[in-house]
C-alpha cells in the first residue's frame, strides 16, 4: 500500500462556533439489521446470523460501501443479504482517502501484511483495486502483530484508514475466503 501520511491538525475559524459532526446513520443507504453488532465490535461478526452461502460462480453479487455511513453491504440480486461494520479513509478537505467509484474484487488476497512506511498492518486482505493499493482487510495491527485497539474501536462509527476499508476480524476473513473474483464493488460517500 502506498498511502499519503495523515495530518492530525485541525484548524479553527476566528469565531467560536460548535462544529456539528455528521450523523453516520443519515449517510447509510440501507437500514441496519436488528442483529447488527455494536459499533466498535471488531472481534466479532457484524451480524449474529450465519454468513450467506456464496457460490464461486455467482454473478449477481455486489459489495456496496458507504464511506460516511461506515458500512459495507453484501447484495445479492440487489437485495442486502449481509451488513458489515466498516471504517474507511479519513476525510481531508471534504474528500475521503478511499477512492469512490466502481471497482471489482481482484484475485490478490492474503492472510497478513505489514506496511513499514505506515507502521501498520492487518489480517485477511482482499484487493479491490487494479493497482493493489486499496484493500478490504481486518482492523489494523501494530508492528508486533497485536491489534491497534484505538483504531479498532473506530469500526462502524468513524473513518480512520489511509484508504483501505477495514472490517472486523471475522468479516474480513469470511470476505477473503468467500467473495468471488470479479464481484462488483461500489464505493460512495453515502
Amino acid at each position: 500500500m502506498s498511502i499519503p501520511k495523515e495530518n492530525n491538525s485541525e484548524s479553527e475559524g476566528a469565531k467560536t462556533s460548535s462544529v456539528k459532526k455528521s450523523n453516520p446513520v443519515s449517510f447509510r443507504p440501507y437500514k441496519d439489521p436488528d442483529d447488527i453488532a455494536s459499533e466498535g465490535s471488531w472481534n466479532e461478526k457484524s451480524e449474529s446470523k450465519a454468513y450467506p452461502k456464496i457460490n464461486n460462480k455467482e454473478k449477481d453479487l455486489s459489495l456496496r460501501v458507504s464511506l460516511k455511513g461506515n458500512r459495507v453491504y453484501l447484495l445479492k440480486n440487489k437485495e442486502v443479504v449481509y451488513t458489515m461494520l466498516s471504517t474507511a479513509g479519513i476525510f481531508k478537505g471534504g474528500k475521503s482517502m478511499t477512492p469512490i467509484g466502481t471497482f471489482k474484487i481482484r484475485s490478490n488476497r492474503g492472510e497478513t501484511f505489514f506496511n513499514k512506511k505506515l507502521n501498520e498492518g492487518a489480517h485477511n486482505w482482499t484487493s479491490w483495486d487494479p493497482t493493489n493499493v486499496y484493500l478490504f482487510h481486518s482492523v489494523p495491527t501494530k508492528e508486533n502483530g497485536k491489534f491497534n485497539i484505538k483504531e479498532a474501536n473506530k469500526l462502524g462509527k468513524d473513518q480512520g484508514s489511509h484508504g483501505c476499508i477495514r472490517l472486523s476480524i471475522p468479516d474480513s476473513h469470511w470476505l477473503m475466503k468467500n467473495i468471488p473474483v470479479g464481484t462488483k464493488v461500489v464505493i460512495k460517500n453515502d
